[in-house]
């Protein structure tokens, strides 16, 4: 029987081999996401921001330069050394690491100002429950900032997007839709403020190799690729190469005064 601790060792064991690759993944460093997420916070010298999912750190960096301090949180130990080394080298004092799954935060009720959640919850084992742990520790009326990959409403190109995604990463687990993104954050007890859609491409090369994916895998996926349909080809911008384009998003809320 799969339960959380399983699930949790396997996306462990994925990423903790590979966290220097996420620190220096131009996909995961940059971002027109990050550029608003930054300008929506602005600076506030007092507040106490939390990385829920922090992968290689790049919103916390982002968010050190922005707050009075960062806690960035992972389950991998490993990328939780990545990040405090990267954070010593920018001189970022402010940043400190702490290590867990989402569902259970060892955080107190209402400790942050600020919780941000990156390219995270589509790993997550159950997201309700992580959803509900981060609105526990936000303050009432805190900010909260979710950025990820979104699956499109149509059947056909949702599941295309899991096949692929899982045939990368046996610890993928599911890219919400927006539209659940919305209704997963009110049962969560926030109140979604603004939208931002984005579309992303993936380098095909780069994509596989970050994760290690097997070769066999890689195959799967480029066959899945050839005997898409249009469809999926259109609108996913699927090239030669392999490489191809999926939507993200990034919606800011605000933590209700009563939760849920």
């Amino acid at each position: 029987m799969i339960n959380n601790d399983t699930h949790n060792r396997i996306v462990d064991s994925q990423f903790s081999a590979r966290a220097q690759s996420y620190l220096t993944s131009a996909v995961h460093a940059n971002g027109a996401d990050l550029d608003q997420m930054a300008d929506l916070i602005g600076q506030r010298p007092e507040a106490i921001a939390l990385d829920l999912g922090c992968g290689g750190g790049h919103a916390t960096y982002r968010l050190a330069t922005l707050v009075n301090s960062v806690v960035a949180y992972d389950l991998s130990e490993q990328m939780l050394g990545v990040v405090a080394d990267e954070a010593r080298r920018r001189g970022m004092n402010n940043v400190i690491t702490k290590q867990g799954a989402a569902e259970s935060l060892p955080c107190a009720s209402a400790s942050f100002d600020i919780a941000v959640t990156r390219y995270s919850t589509h790993h997550w084992y159950d997201v309700p429950a992580g959803l509900a742990q981060m609105r526990r520790v936000l303050k009432p009326g805190g900010l909260a900032f979710f950025m990820d990959v979104t699956s499109p409403a149509s059947p056909l190109l949702n599941t295309w997007l899991q096949a692929l995604e899982l045939l990368r990463d046996p610890s993928h687990v599911r890219n919400a839709s927006l539209g659940e993104w919305q209704h997963l954050l009110n049962t969560a007890g926030f109140t979604v403020r603004s939208v931002t859609a984005f579309r992303l491409r993936l380098e095909f090369t780069t994509w596989v190799e970050r994760m290690n994916t097997p070769e066999s895998h890689v195959q799967a996926i480029r066959s899945l690729q050839q005997f898409a349909s249009a469809e999926v080809t259109d609108y996913f911008s699927v090239e030669q190469d392999g490489s191809f384009t999926v939507d993200s998003v990034l919606i800011a809320a605000q933590a209700n005064t009563i939760p849920g």
